[in-house]
């Protein structure tokens, strides 16, 4: 049996004794989605993994912009963006990422993962470093692993270990990338920009910073990172980002100096040979940045709901980290009973996702509630009722 078969028999081992458990809560089959509630298998429940942040999702704006291009320039474009796939739709879809995010130009590419993926490649080279957060999204570790720099990764916002590497690599390295999220996609806390800004300029390193999880959420009027922490948005060399959490479409981006976003433009291969993203969802994209200015009433609303349930699961006794985004950890420990509370809470109405080791450490699992705009305190509050029941009927908490 080859080595290739043996990882295959690995992986249907646990894929199917989590299904003969019913403890399968993965790749599930939405019929419908009603805001913050979906229809899966004939039932109504309540959604509590959705990256749809503000709740943009069928914003009426944002489909009737991505209706009139889906009628202008059909489903697709048949081309790459370099030779023969850039239309209009997606030239303003840029203008508006650069505006909104304060740099001088983005490039829009066909997802998230690509974006850093592509980005990290095409900037580093054999005798250059670059220096990742140990809690950095996949898209930015797999970057960093395919590129020919050196690669090397510090503790958790821990900006004493990140000036450890930076000074033992002072004279050693060409050229250096220090790369961080904004949020942290499973523990949903923030990364200390002002220092790592100063850090990375006292030794002349560019800073990437993504922003998927923060984009439309943190800063007064949603505008990210930068207006969380009041800073100039040239602070950053680089942000990087998705176009389908806040933002209703499909795609990732890219935003920096026009001469940095050109050169990606003609020298980053997944952008060169990927296909375009749809005209429809480029439109969408712009249309709903412009929601976003339009009605800071979205982003009030989501730093309410976040309070209340951050704040109602920890009277409860839960550990919810040191979040201070959508991103809510509901920390469990060992995995059988984050994944028997899952069971409870789908079986009650509460659609929320396990995240279980090796995607978090070893005796972290947890359950990642993602809350929106969308929800009301009527849905919050149910979802708080069922912890509650639930988490003490299975001594979770107290």
């Amino acid at each position: 049996m080859s080595v290739f078969q043996n990882r295959i028999d690995s992986f249907k081992e646990t894929y199917n004794a989590l299904r003969e458990n019913d403890r399968y809560y993965y790749l599930q089959q939405i019929d419908e989605l009603d805001g913050a509630h979906v229809h899966i298998g004939g039932r109504r429940m309540v959604m509590f993994s959705s990256y749809s942040y503000l709740g943009l999702l069928k914003h009426p704006k944002v489909q009737e912009r991505a209706r009139q291009a889906l009628d202008h320039f059909g489903s697709g474009t048949h081309g790459v963006r370099i030779l023969a796939g850039t239309t209009t739709e997606h030239v303003k879809c840029e203008t508006k990422l650069a505006e909104f995010l304060g740099h001088e130009d983005a490039i829009a590419y066909s997802s998230g993962y690509v974006a850093n993926l592509t980005t990290i490649q095409t900037l580093l080279g054999r005798n250059d470093v670059v220096i990742t957060d140990k809690l950095s999204h996949a898209s930015i570790i797999d970057g960093c692993l395919l590129c020919n720099a050196t690669f090397q990764r510090f503790r958790h916002n821990d900006m004493d270990d990140l000036r450890r590497l930076l000074e033992a690599g002072k004279n050693r390295y060409d050229g250096k990338l220090v790369i961080v999220d904004a949020v942290y996609s499973m523990d949903g806390d923030v990364c200390p920009l002002p220092e790592l800004v100063e850090m990375c300029r006292e030794y002349g390193a560019w800073l990437m910073v993504d922003e998927a999880h923060s984009l439309g959420v943190l800063g007064e009027t949603g505008h990210g990172i930068m207006e969380y922490f009041n800073m100039d948005p040239h602070d950053v060399d680089m942000l990087s980002g998705a176009l389908s959490k806040t933002l209703p479409a499909a795609g990732g981006f890219v935003a920096g100096k026009h001469d940095l976003i050109e050169f990606l433009r003609h020298s980053a291969r997944g952008f060169v040979f990927s296909a375009a993203i749809p005209p429809a969802s480029a439109a969408a994209i712009t249309a709903a940045l412009e929601v976003i200015e339009e009605e800071p009433e979205l982003i009030s609303a989501v730093r309410r709901n976040i309070k209340r349930f951050v704040g109602g699961l920890n009277a409860l006794g839960y550990d919810t980290l040191n979040t201070k985004s959508c991103v809510i950890p509901i920390i469990i420990g060992q995995e059988e009973p984050t994944l028997e509370l899952t069971a409870r809470l789908h079986r009650d109405g509460m659609f929320v996702s396990p995240i279980l080791h090796p995607a978090v450490p070893m005796n972290t699992c947890r359950l990642r509630a993602n809350v929106t705009a969308a929800h009301t305190d009527q849905d919050i509050d149910f979802a708080l009722d069922l912890l509650e029941r639930h988490g003490r009927d299975m001594g979770l908490i107290k």
